[in-house]
């Protein structure tokens, strides 16, 4: 008995992550879009208080804890065409499709490679401040061991380095 219950652990335990593999590819791990995705008085979707899934340049004008904090892109000349720089960035990054792109906001879902799970990502223009707010959010889990800020970050990172190579600045590299 001992040694075919062992067997069954190692075969359960080999099957497990092609399980896993399978159920992503299926889009089980998707989960649901948000209804409330979008622009509501001016303001992106609120992080939930006690998730440590989603960050926001907007944090301020909710109910938020610091690790929800995360500065807006700064822009300089033209705030549509910093919006159109974005949606560059955005449809060249693995795994991203945009799913609404205006003048004015853009927003986009992640895909996870592995096992298919979907975050939403939100950019919202503010012309006023010469910012351009952004959210982005795991719609799974209550943790998402910071890949939420990494995105975002690196999205900063290409957008400044773009803005650089327009005024004639060298690229770091």
């Amino acid at each position: 008995m001992g040694k075919s219950f062992g067997t069954i652990t190692v075969l359960v335990l080999l099957a497990l992550p092609l399980i896993l593999f399978v159920a992503g590819q299926f889009r089980l791990f998707a989960g649901r879009k948000p209804d409330d995705l979008g622009i509501t008085n001016g303001l992106l979707k609120a992080p939930m208080k006690d998730w440590r899934n989603v960050v926001s340049s907007q944090a301020a004008y909710h109910p938020h804890e610091p690790h929800h904090v995360i500065a807006p892109l700064e822009y300089t000349g033209d705030g549509h065409g910093a919006m159109e720089r974005v949606a560059g960035i955005i449809a060249g990054m693995p795994g991203a499709r945009i799913v609404t792109a205006t003048p004015h906001y853009l927003h986009a879902e992640f895909r996870s490679m592995l096992l298919g799970f979907v975050d939403d990502v939100e950019f919202m223009l503010d012309t006023n401040d010469r910012l351009i707010h952004m959210r982005s959010g795991a719609r799974l889990n209550r943790k998402d061991f910071g890949a939420n800020r990494a995105r975002l970050e690196s999205v900063r990172s290409r957008f400044e380095r773009r803005a650089e190579s327009r005024n004639g600045d060298p690229i770091p590299t």
